[in-house]
């Protein structure tokens, strides 16, 4: 897979997995708060932070019939238009999220929902684009988004192969050479036992694109089994303190959950290492506490050497112990003490 470079950061299975803080709405309608967790996110180890940029009136209509409101799961009771008012980010908060990212120095990209989102984030010359699962469908906006010659990392919660497909294909041809897909389950939070991470390698190797993970589970399990699995992104919603409700905040990993998240996706792909089958260097020392074969009598010059004078033993400065037959019948060409490792020189050809 080629390496996509965001902001300076290069991206690939040769480097240790983008770890991405989705602050979407934790910031609770207060850009102190959304600056509070950009730092925080910085200081926890993520690689960026990511916003989410629309209103509610370029999500949807203030409408109260039954198409618009939500019923059952996490928001259960809402209308789509007071949600989206609740959780946007307003757009007059950009310039300064984008300001302060730069000047603590951390990546900071969105996911717009509508064109007049694009165009707001071309004027603050954003490094990258994310498209959320639920516009997977909506192609026109993917190809805008893919006309600016960003990357582009897109989820694919919900959208079957031929939907995948489509977005692939719309974000190709309408301009995009970088394009990251992040494996998703929209569920909020999502069940652990339906992650299906094996669905990473699969995409992988079916779209010849980098694939990440887009992890609504409650705990970290998912993202650092993803590593293992091929996963160059983790993208993991972020709050300050789950105990200030918001719309996000029962999936959302705190500042000391984002850290380990960090230390840990970068262990488990440093764990990888390469297949090989050479001696490790850690293990040089203890080569010694292998088994070999010891005299273990006294023997004298020109005596055969019988099974009791011998035994296999640590430590390993012996002959190997598949040489055991080969040594038993021979005669040693010296004194040998107790405790003497046994090697070729000490015997008579």
């Amino acid at each position: 897979m080629n390496t996509i470079t965001i902001d300076n950061r290069e991206i690939s299975n040769s480097h240790p997995p983008y770890i991405i803080a989705e602050l979407s709405a934790n910031h609770n309608g207060k850009i102190e708060r959304a600056l509070e967790t950009i730092r925080l996110a910085k200081e926890s180890g993520a690689d960026a932070i990511k916003i989410q940029t629309y209103t509610a009136d370029t999500m949807t209509i203030d409408c109260d019939l039954e198409d618009f409101q939500i019923h059952g799961g996490l928001w259960d009771g809402y209308k789509l238009y007071d949600l989206y008012k609740w959780a946007e980010t307003p757009f007059e908060w950009h310039k300064e999220i984008f300001d302060y990212a730069k000047k603590i120095g951390i990546t900071l990209f969105c996911t717009p929902f509508d064109e007049t989102a694009v165009d707001l984030l071309e004027g603050l010359n954003t490094p990258a684009y994310k498209v959320a699962s639920f516009e997977a469908t909506d192609l026109p906006l993917i190809r805008y988004i893919a006309s600016t010659k960003k990357p582009m990392i897109m989820s694919t919660g919900m959208a079957n192969l031929a939907e995948i497909e489509e977005m692939v294909d719309a974000a190709k041809t309408a301009g995009c050479k970088d394009l990251i897909l992040l494996h998703c389950i929209s569920s909020y939070p999502a069940p652990v036992d339906q992650s299906n991470l094996l669905t990473i390698p699969d995409m992988r190797n079916k779209f010849g694109v980098q694939v990440g993970l887009s992890d609504h589970t409650i705990t970290n399990t998912a993202s650092i089994a993803s590593v293992v699995l091929g996963a160059t992104v983790i993208e993991k919603h972020f709050i300050l303190d789950r105990a200030e409700k918001g719309p996000d905040s029962e999936f959302s990993i705190t500042p000391e959950e984002l850290r380990l998240l960090c230390r840990d996706t970068k262990d488990a792909w440093r764990a990888l290492g390469q297949a090989g089958y050479e001696r490790k260097p850690a293990e040089e020392a203890n080569a010694k506490f292998r088994r070999s074969l010891y005299f273990v009598e006294d023997l004298k010059a020109g005596q055969v050497i019988e099974q009791k004078h011998i035994r296999r033993i640590r430590p390993g400065f012996g002959l190997p112990p598949k040489f055991e037959m080969n040594v038993i019948g021979k005669k040693v060409s010296v004194d040998i003490a107790r405790g003497t490792p046994v090697t070729w020189d000490l015997l008579r050809t």
